[in-house]
């Protein structure tokens, strides 16, 4: 059986088991004062009303835990007839309340009858009155110390009922702040690995990312290193066709022969014969087509 289905009996039980004992202090509130020594009585006055308002502040507080426990039943149609049992206890409490109200008007009343029948007796003559009115005095002076007395553990036990039950949902309020941070302690677990799981990643790319800017700046590196060896290739190239050229020209200029030859009308004719160099001869030429 379910944990809350038993603590609804033991309620239930509770509930029946104060309800019988208020009603009898009602009763014996009710029958108060009919015999002549009140004093004979198995409780007073106060001591019955402080019982039967304890006994209320008990069921009171019984129909408190059960309207809390009603929704937590298990099934609907168990909630629904707790529910219907708080109101039934509802009525109930009201209707003792005004029992317990009439009770002290009833014994009000006896007690007013039963002091008149006293008052009658001691206005009488003769020894048995003498007795009787001491009797009383004697009785009257036990019976008010002992009232006291019993109204000041009435206030003790009432203040006593109260504290348990502020200790009770204390302690109830405290069960559900205990629930309410176990489920943040798992709560913190779940989100506690994902941060791990995140922190990691975050790692892994901060690594990637360096790894990055270093294959950039290598990259970089060995592009510029590509770039001015290409440079200065093309520049010894350069260096290298003008020596070339230069080369050219100063055999063909070396070759060049200037011969004179008598003219017809007595003038000097310069004749120049030019050989173009050929390209096996030359080595400078042989040279730049290795370059190239």
């Amino acid at each position: 059986m379910d944990e809350i289905v038993k603590e609804v009996k033991e309620v239930e039980k509770q509930w029946d088991e104060t309800s019988f004992q208020c009603q009898g202090y009602i009763k014996a509130i009710e029958e108060y004062g009919k015999s002549r020594d009140m004093s004979g009585e198995k409780n007073s006055l106060p001591r019955l009303n402080g019982l039967a308002q304890d006994g209320l502040v008990v069921l009171n507080s019984l129909q408190l835990k059960l309207d809390t426990l009603a929704p937590q039943l298990p099934t609907y149609d168990e909630a629904q007839s707790a529910q219907a049992l708080v109101e039934n206890w509802k009525h109930q409490c009201q209707s003792l309340r005004a029992a317990l109200r009439n009770a002290n008007l009833q014994a009000k009343i006896n007690i007013r009858k039963t002091a008149q029948k006293e008052r009658e007796l001691l206005l009488g003559g003769g020894s048995e009155s003498t007795m009787r009115r001491r009797n009383l005095q004697t009785k009257a002076g036990m019976t008010s110390a002992a009232e006291s007395i019993t109204e000041s553990l009435r206030r003790t036990r009432q203040l006593m009922a109260q504290e348990l039950e502020r200790s009770a949902s204390t302690l109830m309020t405290f069960e559900g702040s205990t629930e309410t941070l176990k489920k943040a302690d798992s709560e913190y677990k779940g989100h506690r690995s994902l941060l791990m799981r995140t922190r990691n990643l975050l790692s892994t790319m901060q690594r990637q990312d360096v790894i990055d800017r270093i294959i950039i700046v290598v990259g970089f590196f060995l592009f510029f290193l590509a770039v001015a060896y290409v440079v200065s290739k093309r520049i010894r190239i350069l260096k290298l066709q003008r020596l070339v050229i230069a080369s050219i020209k100063s055999g063909v200029v070396r070759r060049a022969g200037v011969r004179q030859q008598p003219a017809a009308n007595g003038l000097d004719v310069l004749q120049h014969d030019i050989v173009p160099p050929t390209i096996g001869a030359n080595p400078a030429e042989h040279v730049l087509h290795e370059e190239l």
